[in-house]
């Protein structure tokens, strides 16, 4: 049966492979061949892992590459079926807007998250009943971009779970879905010394010296004494741990803040789950966006300027739109090397953008008159362009930043600050469950010139040895 498996999973990769290379898109071809390439490694390190953190980190890899590889093959199948359509003639049934009334795409952010618990009393504060422990971890989804947070190692002793990861999301549109799932796997207690291999804990006891030797061989037979042995482990299952769906929420751009917010959680497992949690129900985090329009210029050129009030005198300026801006300086490089402008001017979701006739005689300048209310006064700037396409181009740049602003709302108020994803550490290691080092108990010191002296090692050396040995264990299997 297990065979069977084998073989129709390979012929699902098969296929998938062969669907992108009939789209001719490399790009994601070039995607789903490194999913399933992590993929098949994460198989192979869960049959060969031996310690428990490994274990719970390579079925967590297994777990966001099944889902990436499932997110890939539902934009081939759109792909595949738009493909169809265009050849028949036939618009998609999804078709969206036109180009030229598509909003901007985005950057978004998700940091600081926490989820806080909710223990009993007696666990928390009176410290009774089993210590169970949890590994968790959040999977966030936005389109076909999935990304990860780091494994948490979770018991009683803490009032919520702190990600430390920072998530960018480069391919956002203002209708984004936000999906957050957070998954969890119960971690049962279980001696380090019993995952050891028999070779590798004959290895050990025969490389520490006589003494260190002979009180690992000795713990180690006491711990066989019951007539089986606990050291050999039987055949991992490609299973390994399991990780299940704890809880998870949908942000959208209404859940957009420069600041810290609250969202609720839907809980997706019951007290009487295996992988059960104490959730509190709510999930805590910055969520930011960035439209491109608030970061990019969307239009620069040459204009005169008659600023308000002055009803004599035009300025010529090189003017930059970008954001809520239209910047004016006095030459193009100074754009170019952060120069301050001679003067701004506003563009915000209350200005009024006036063009003049583009049927004018010729010779006569193309204006183009902005307007700002503040308060009870109007301020006016009229531009000047040099042509009739120049005009239009800035009217066009001008009607597409309006249409932006209304589709991404509060997130062109002024630019939100993203911090730049720092790189990912290493998963924390849980108390009583370091190396075989740390589980031994090294011998008495020895005295000067008693039997046994210069057959100890000092700590770093057995450190040492130890990690040399497993590495040694690790590159024959």
């Amino acid at each position: 049966m297990q065979d069977r498996l084998h073989i129709l999973e390979d012929l699902n990769m098969l296929y998938i492979r062969q669907m992108a290379l009939s789209l001719e898109d490399t790009e994601l071809q070039r995607k789903l061949d490194h999913e399933i390439r992590m993929r098949e490694g994460a198989c192979k390190l869960l049959a060969a892992c031996s310690q428990r953190e490994q274990a719970l980190e390579a079925t967590k890899s297994l777990l966001v590459c099944n889902s990436r590889i499932l997110s890939y093959m539902g934009e081939l199948q759109r792909r595949k079926e738009a493909q169809v359509l265009g050849k028949t003639g036939r618009r998609p049934s999804d078709s969206g807007l036109s180009a030229e009334c598509s909003p901007c795409r985005g950057r978004v952010c998700i940091s600081d998250l926490r989820i806080p618990l909710m223990w009993k009393d007696t666990e928390y504060f009176k410290n009774k009943g089993d210590l169970h422990r949890w590994a968790v971890f959040l999977l966030l989804q936005l389109g076909g971009d999935i990304q990860d947070t780091e494994m948490i190692l979770v018991d009683r002793t803490l009032t919520d779970i702190s990600f430390q990861s920072n998530l960018l999301f480069t391919e956002a549109g203002p209708d984004f879905e936000l999906r957050l799932e957070l998954y969890g796997a119960c971690v049962e207690e279980e001696g380090a010394l019993a995952g050891a291999p028999k070779r590798l804990a004959t290895k050990l006891s025969s490389s520490l010296g006589r003494s260190s030797g002979r009180r690992v061989r000795a713990s180690l037979e006491s711990a066989g004494g019951s007539g089986s042995s606990p050291i050999l482990l039987p055949t991992p299952a490609v299973g390994g741990p399991r990780y299940h769906l704890l809880a998870h929420t949908t942000l959208t751009l209404a859940a957009v803040q420069d600041g810290f917010r609250t969202h609720d959680l839907t809980l997706a497992s019951h007290e009487e789950h295996p992988a059960w949690l104490p959730l509190y129900g709510s999930v805590c985090c910055r969520l930011v966006a960035q439209p491109l329009c608030m970061t990019q210029p969307t239009a620069s050129g040459s204009l005169r300027v008659q600023q308000a009030g002055a009803r004599q005198g035009w300025a010529r300026v090189h003017g930059v739109l970008k954001g809520t801006n239209l910047f004016c300086y006095r030459q193009s490089e100074d754009a170019d090397t952060g120069e301050e402008p001679l003067f701004t001017i506003a563009i915000n979701k209350e200005t009024q953008v006036q063009a003049g006739e583009l049927d004018q005689a010729t010779g006569r300048p193309f204006t183009l008159i902005i307007s700002n209310q503040y308060g009870e006064d109007k301020v006016t700037h009229t531009l000047q362009t040099e042509s009739r396409g120049a005009l239009q181009s800035w009217m066009e740049a001008l009607w597409q930043l309006f249409f932006d602003m209304s589709q991404w709302k509060q997130c062109c108020d002024e630019i939100m600050k993203i911090e730049t994803p720092a790189p990912r550490k290493p998963a924390p290691v849980l108390a009583k469950q370091g190396s075989l080092y740390h589980e031994m108990v090294l011998s008495e010191p020895v005295a000067p010139g008693g039997p046994g002296e210069g057959l100890l090692l000092q700590d770093n050396e057995i450190s040492a040895e130890i990690q040399a040995l497993l590495s040694s264990y690790y590159s024959d299997r």
